[in-house]
């Protein structure tokens, strides 16, 4: 279930980022987190968005205003999602996933309704004690490669059949 609105008191993390303290090494950051073409987001343990960047607007076409304070089921196609909030609760719990080093592909949901194929890897946000805050996730949209993938599998195996027929008729 997607939330209505923002919890009351939470400001876009665009807002919160121009107010915190510059020094160059925040400001580094600070502009790679904006400007990356990427989807950069964070979700609380709940899977709440409490961080969404330009990247991820582009690429879902939602903006920061209207994605934070959202569930992840915002871009989450929901077929898909009994089994993703499985597993990212069993990551909630654990504190452990694989995709913090391996890159994980999935469909995702934009604004539009479309279905996007995502490349995506998680860092895991942890306190001082070690529990699970939540995960930052980076994701690319990479329908285009993926498409052209599908076309060139069935172009193979549409050759492959050609070549068994030929065979078959060359058969004795």
């Amino acid at each position: 279930m997607i939330p209505s609105a923002n919890p009351a008191g939470l400001a876009p993390a665009r807002e919160r980022l121009k107010k915190m303290p510059t020094n160059p090494e925040f400001s580094l950051y600070k502009n790679i987190l904006e400007q990356a073409p990427d989807a950069i987001l964070y979700a609380d343990r709940e899977g709440i968005i409490r961080l969404w960047n330009r990247g991820a607007e582009l690429i879902f076409g939602y903006s920061a205003q209207e994605a934070i304070g959202q569930s992840l089921d915002l871009i989450i196609p929901e077929r898909l999602r009994g089994r993703h909030w499985e597993g990212y609760f069993r990551v909630m719990d654990t504190g452990a996933s694989r995709y913090g080093t391996e890159l994980l592909s999935v469909p995702a949901l934009p604004r539009d309704g479309r279905q996007l194929s995502c490349a995506f890897s998680i860092v895991m946000i942890k306190n001082d004690q070690g529990k699970p805050l939540g995960v930052a996730s980076i994701m690319r949209d990479t329908t285009p490669a993926f498409e052209r993938e599908k076309a060139l599998k069935k172009q193979v195996a549409e050759l492959e059949a050609q070549i068994a027929a030929r065979k078959s008729c060359q058969s004795p």
